[in-house]
């Protein structure tokens, strides 16, 4: 066959594409996505190009100036009515734009704005050879106790990549919860782990630990990806779409078209089932619950410190968010089999993880199992299936992430020569050496044991209240033994604190700069003000519980 026969019927069996259509973008909708995922590009172009000495205070502006612009834009869309009247599915179907997403993205942007402050830190730790340091090895990628460590330390590096890798996490997490399809969700998932695991592995000191909590961390990850993954190919099979809405229609039945090409699974209900228990699975592992909460505590206690605390708060926040829309939006027809699984997750995270967290010796382990245990709380919210139930939700995680940055914060300050002090025999008589600093903590662990006049409290009644009355009564009396027990570790600390003689050798409180302090500070008010007036958030909370479909 000649060339040109060849050439002639490989022009004819491509039929011509007149053109291709181009994707519908509403820019303005997803600025606050996109504002810190620029920021975040930015941020590694400084690392190449900006000097070293410069890097430091050029990524910790670009970060805050990004964050705070990225909230900006939250404020505006939700005064501009896309959490109510203008709420719609934008970027061709991939993002929901409505109340429960805006409301998240906020509280991310402002929980991650004050974690980003203890990142910043650099007068906790005395100077090394006349250069300040962070909480971040000096050069990540050196062998921990090598001579390219040592050199480091001693040229004065500082890892400033930490903040732009910060940017990228929050990037995912603001993308996570508003997410509309499957495929969205995943690359979400993915955009905000990933540089979660490499900051788990760049603590200054107790480098091993540091990496130890990584690895796990990462393989752990990897697994519940793997799940989440396998969830979605089973229910692509079973819907024949990625769109929430398209499988909430098959779901409920009111979708009867039949893809040719699936014809054979198409409404298997055995697809259904497994695909959104591994959905569930992925999901839960993220949030911390019972029993996908192995990582949880040692990754907590290896980690640096502000990184604890950014992932404690920012991840359990939109974890959830990403949780009740897919319970909410897509498997609501499916709440019957849902619920019962949900019940039981709830019980044993409640009070497994309030029961272990009593036999912990170091903080950062208990601040651990208290945040499992917290998780089981606010799935109590999210069983109630009623709108009163997503804005407890809403409101709870508002309250919970400020306590937890701040508490945390509140760590980092407690030092000995070996560098944070976290074991419990430490804190004896701290209420003495530093009324201050012991009391703070106090108001923290109060707001976590959810005592009256604090956040805790208040968002406890109202995801607890939530919870009886969507029927379920006895989850709530489990969530209040639970809270009982946790009660006693959290004023076990603070009897500690305050009624223990302090040991002669015991560790120091370090002079904080103005921005771990002001990270404490906020913390401090907003545990306050949502414990003393918290209907105002209460009724913006239920305003913002409305997922658009």
């Amino acid at each position: 066959m000649s060339a040109t026969a060849v050439h002639s019927l490989w022009t004819t069996a491509v039929e011509p594409i007149d053109k291709i259509p181009a994707p519908h973008i509403e820019y303005a909708q997803l600025a606050p996505a996109l504002i810190v995922v620029g920021a975040a590009i930015v941020g590694v172009l400084v690392e190449a190009f900006v000097p070293r000495k410069a890097r430091y205070y050029t990524q910790v502006y670009l970060t805050v100036v990004a964050l705070v612009a990225a909230f900006a834009a939250v404020v505006a869309l939700a005064a501009g009515g896309y959490g109510t009247t203008k709420a719609h599915i934008a970027a061709m179907g991939a993002i929901a734009v409505d109340g429960p997403a805006l409301f998240l993205q906020g509280t991310i942007l402002l929980a991650s704005l004050v974690a980003v402050f203890t990142f910043a830190e650099r007068r906790l730790d005395p100077e090394a050879h006349g250069n300040r340091i962070d909480s971040f090895a000096a050069q990540a990628a050196s062998v921990p106790g090598s001579d390219s460590e040592k050199a480091a330390v001693k040229a004065g590096f500082t890892t400033t990549e930490v903040f732009p890798l910060v940017l990228f996490a929050i990037t995912g997490m603001l993308i996570f919860p508003a997410a509309n399809d499957l495929l969205t969700l995943f690359v979400a998932l993915e955009v905000f782990s990933l540089p979660l695991y490499l900051l788990c592995a760049v603590a200054r000191r107790k480098r091993l630990m540091s990496q130890e909590a990584a690895v796990k961390y990462f393989l752990l990850g990897a697994f519940s990806s793997a799940f989440l993954l396998f969830g979605i190919a089973l229910l692509y099979g079973y819907a024949g779409s990625m769109s929430y809405a398209r499988i909430a229609g098959v779901v409920d039945g009111s979708v009867r078209t039949i893809d040719p090409a699936l014809a054979d699974t198409m409404g298997n209900d055995a697809l259904l089932l497994i695909g959104g228990g591994m959905i569930l699975t992925g999901l839960l592992f993220k949030v911390g619950a019972v029993p996908f909460h192995m990582w949880t505590p040692d990754v907590y206690q290896g980690a640096p410190t502000p990184v604890t605390g950014f992932m404690a708060a920012a991840t359990k926040v939109a974890a959830f968010g990403a949780l009740l829309r897919l319970l909410y939006v897509v498997l609501p027809g499916l709440s019957w089999d849902w619920r019962p699984v949900l019940w039981g997750i709830a019980i044993v995270t409640m009070l497994g993880g309030a029961i272990v967290a009593i036999t912990q010796t170091d903080i950062k382990r208990l601040l651990a199992y208290s945040s499992i245990a917290h998780a089981g709380f606010i799935l109590a919210g999210v069983i109630a299936t009623t709108p009163d139930g997503i804005s407890s939700v809403l409101f709870y995680l508002l309250a919970y992430s400020f306590v937890t940055i701040g508490a945390f914060a509140v760590v980092t300050l407690v030092r000995d020569a070996g560098g944070e002090a976290t074991h419990l025999s430490k804190w004896a008589g701290l209420g003495r050496r530093s009324p201050l600093v012991a009391a703070v903590f106090a108001v923290f662990l109060l707001a976590f044991a959810g005592i009256p006049l604090t956040s805790g409290f208040s968002g406890k009644f109202a995801v607890f209240k939530a919870a009886a009355e969507g029927g379920a009564g006895a989850l709530v009396v489990v969530g209040v033994i639970s809270s009982a027990i946790a009660a006693f570790f959290y004023i076990r600390v603070i009897v500690l604190m305050f009624f223990s003689e302090p040991k002669a050798d015991g560790p120091t409180v370090a002079v904080a700069s103005p921005l771990t302090m002001t990270t404490i500070a906020v913390g401090v008010a907003v545990t306050v003000v949502l414990g003393v007036a918290p209907q105002y958030f209460l009724d913006l909370a239920s305003q913002a519980g409305i997922f658009v479909r």
